[in-house]
This record gives C-alpha cells, structure tokens and sequence, in this order.
C-alpha cells in the first residue's frame, strides 16, 4: 500500500518532460516482451489520457451527449485508442529509433514537449501535448503531433464525417462495432497463445 501511494506520488510529481521520456522508456522496454501489446496497453493509462483525447477529438459535439453516452464513447475510444498505441509502440520499440528530447513548454495546465524520432538519416519532429486536471493531477499526453499532423485533428475530421453522414447515434454505433471486432481479434489471438503453449 505505501509503495503503490509512493509511485502515485512520483507520478504527480513528475514534469512534462519526463512523463514523456518514461514513456517512451517504458515501451521500449516492454516492445520486446512476448506478449507486448497486452503489457504496452496494460501500462498506457500511467502516461496518456484517452479520456481528454476523446473528449478534444469529439470538440463540441461532447457537450451534446448525455453523460452515459459520454461514458460510453469515452471507454470505446480508449479501448481503440490502447490498442492502436501498443501495436505502434510495439513496431517502433523494435525499429533502431532514437528521441532527442527538446525542451517542455508549459502554460497552466497545458504543456509541451518537443522532440525528434531519428531512424537512420531521416529526423521527424514529434510533439506531445500533455494535460493536467490541476496542479495536484500528474501530466498526461492527450496528443502527439508528427510532422505537424495532430492525433487529435485526425480523429476530428473522422468523427466530422461520421456525424455528417450518421449523426452522434451512427458515430457511436460505428466505434462500438470496432470496439467489439477488436476485442473479439485480441480475445481469439490470446486464446491461440494459450493452446500454442500448451502444445509445447
């Protein structure tokens, strides 16, 4: 109990910069684990906040959600969001990547960390955008700009279209479909995990 309170108060207290380095330290670690996607999901909820990314993307169309729904997209996004994170994370742990790390930027509640992917002789920019609830909260990344392209303007302009062509009802039925099809795709991949080893 006095470690896990200790770790959430290291967490708290951590600035931008090294939410962003442990991170990053922390999927490379993991990507070369057997099971790293589950283990890089697992432990994305320590750095990154699927909840203010879903919130940011949906813009202002979230205000016209009933709570529940709120509820509902918000745990559909992150279920999505965690998987799309720990296959990348996955692919780029075993690339021969290298982060230069700039300088964080920090306005109230709101910050900024520079950085640069270098991979062979090529450099891309990368941004991480982190927020904090207040000043007690620990700093979490909401989004990561490559190359000036936002995850969460791409996810904008997604949801834009479904909403034009479904409304809110159609957007929300779209996600849960792919929640349910990706959850099914990781239920039956860890089953096949468990009979290879029992094979063995």
């Amino acid at each position: 109990m006095i470690a896990h309170l200790l770790a959430l108060t290291i967490i708290a207290s951590s600035t931008p910069l090294e939410v962003v380095k442990n991170g990053n330290a922390e999927a490379q670690k993991i990507a070369a684990a057997p099971d790293a996607q589950e283990k890089l999901a697992a432990r994305a909820d320590d750095f990154l906040d699927f909840g203010e990314l879903a919130r940011r993307a949906l813009g202002k169309d979230w205000e016209r959600l009933k709570p529940a729904q709120q509820a509902d997209f918000a745990q559909t996004m992150k279920v999505l969001l965690r998987a799309s994170y720990a296959s990348k994370a996955q692919t780029e742990g075993k690339g021969k990547l290298v982060t230069e790390y700039g300088k964080e930027k920090v306005d109230g509640n709101e910050a900024v960390v520079g950085t640069t992917l270098v991979m062979n002789n090529d450099r891309f920019p990368v941004d991480y955008k982190l927020y904090r609830r207040d000043e007690k909260s620990p700093w979490k990344i909401y989004d990561v700009v490559t190359d000036t392209v936002s995850l969460v303007e791409a996810y904008q302009d997604q949801f834009k279209v479904l909403i034009n062509n479904k409304g809110i009802d159609g957007l929300l039925s779209t996600l849960k479909a792919k929640r349910e099809k990706l959850e099914k795709k990781l239920a039956d991949a860890k089953q096949a995990d468990v009979a290879a080893v029992g094979v063995k």
